[in-house]
C-alpha cells in the first residue's frame, strides 16, 4: 500500500522539528521537511491579522502532499494556504495554539497546560516528539567506552536562554555545583548533554567545573543523547525545556527538574512542571536523590493513532 505523503513545515527550531517529524513518524508517512520564512514585513504582523497568501512567505518547493503537520507562528499562515489551493484532500494538523480560527485545521495539537479547548482540538501531556523506546535503546552502547563501568550514571540536559530565563554563569553554576555534591555523595559519574539552544559559553563551564571525572559532550551529537538517555539511572533536565523534559519522560526513569530563576512570569512553564509533578514523573533537584516509577509517557504514539482512526 502506497504511504500518504506529508508536508512538514516549521521555524527549525529543534523542539519543533522533533514535534513534527515525531508525528510524521508515528502516522507511518513519508514526508519533507521545509523550513518557513516569513517575508520581512510579515514578521510583525500575527497570524490573525495576516492574509492567506504566499506573498507573505519566501517560496517552499513542494509537490504532491496529502498531510501537512505544521509547528510554530510563523508556519501558520503557510499551513492554510497550502490545504487551501490543493486540488484534493489534504488534512492540515498545527501543532501549538495557532492564534487563529481553529476552524483552519483539521487537527490542533497542544499540551493539556495550554487550556485551549475545541471541537478538532488534541490535548497532549508535555510535548508530542520524535524519541522512541527503540531508537533509545539501538542506541545504548555509544558512549558506553567513555565511561567508568564501575558507576551508575546521571544525564545532565542542558537547554538554552530565553525570554524567561537568564543562563548566566551564577545560575549554571548553582546547578554544576548541585550535581558534583551527588557525585561525591552517590559515588555516580554524570553525562552532559547540551541541546542546540545551549550557549558554548555553558558548554565550556560545564566541561570546566565538572568534565575531569565525568563525560562532557562538547558538540550536538544526538546519538550521544540517546545513549546518555538509555545508559542514566537519573535524569536531570533544566527547566527552561518543556520539549526535553517530555523527551525523557518516555524512558520510565526518574526526572529531575534543575530550577533557573525567572526573569519574568512564566506560569505556562510552571504549570507544565505541576502537571508532570501530578503524573510522578519529575522532582525538583535538590543535594537527595530518589529511584521511583512511573508508566513511560508516549503521548506521541497515542495521539497518531488517535488521528488515524479519524481520518481513515
Amino acid at each position: 500500500m502506497t504511504k500518504l505523503k506529508g508536508l512538514l513545515l516549521t521555524e527549525g527550531m529543534h523542539g519543533m522539528i522533533s514535534q513534527v517529524e515525531g508525528l510524521a513518524k508515528a502516522l507511518d508517512i513519508e514526508f519533507t521537511h521545509h523550513k518557513v520564512e516569513l517575508n520581512s514585513f510579515w514578521k510583525l504582523i500575527p497570524p490573525i491579522l495576516t492574509p492567506i497568501s504566499n506573498f507573505v512567505f519566501k517560496k517552499i518547493n513542494v509537490e504532491d502532499f496529502d498531510i501537512i503537520i505544521s509547528c510554530g507562528r510563523k508556519s501558520v499562515i503557510p499551513s492554510i494556504y497550502f490545504k487551501k489551493i490543493s486540488k484534493k484532500k489534504v488534512f492540515n494538523i498545527h501543532v501549538q495554539n495557532p492564534k487563529v480560527s481553529l476552524s483552519n485545521f483539521d487537527f490542533v495539537i497542544v499540551p493539556e497546560h495550554d487550556n485551549l479547548k475545541g471541537k478538532n482540538v488534541i490535548t497532549s501531556k508535555g510535548a508530542i516528539h520524535y524519541l522512541t523506546p527503540n531508537e533509545i535503546k539501538n542506541n545504548h552502547n555509544y558512549l558506553v567506552d567513555k565511561l567508568d563501568k564501575a558507576k551508575d550514571y546521571l544525564l545532565l540536559i542542558l537547554g538554552g536562554p530565553n525570554k524567561y530565563y537568564d543562563y548566566n554563569d551564577q545560575n549554571l553554576i548553582n546547578i554544576f555545583n548541585i550535581i558534583k555534591k551527588i557525585m561525591n555523595t552517590n559515588n555516580l559519574q554524570s553525562i552532559v548533554i547540551p541541546s542546540m539552544r545551549t550557549p558554548k559559553n555553558t558548554i565550556k563551564l560545564a566541561d570546566e567545573l565538572l568534565g575531569k571525572e565525568n563525560l562532557v559532550i562538547t558538540n550536538i551529537d544526538k546519538k550521544a543523547y540517546l545513549s546518555g538517555l538509555s545508559l542514566a539511572k537519573y535524569i536531570v533536565v533544566t527547566c527552561d525545556s518543556t520539549s526535553m523534559i517530555s523527551e525523557a519522560a518516555i524512558t520510565g526513569k526518574p526526572i529531575y527538574i534543575a530550577d533557573i530563576p525567572a526573569k519574568k512570569n512564566d506560569q505556562r512553564f510552571k504549570m507544565f512542571r505541576e502537571l508532570f509533578t501530578q503524573l510522578n514523573i519529575t522532582k525538583n533537584l535538590n543535594e537527595k536523590l530518589e529511584i521511583w516509577t512511573y508508566k513511560s509517557l508516549n503521548e506521541t504514539t497515542r495521539i497518531a493513532e488517535e488521528i488515524k482512526k479519524q481520518i481513515s
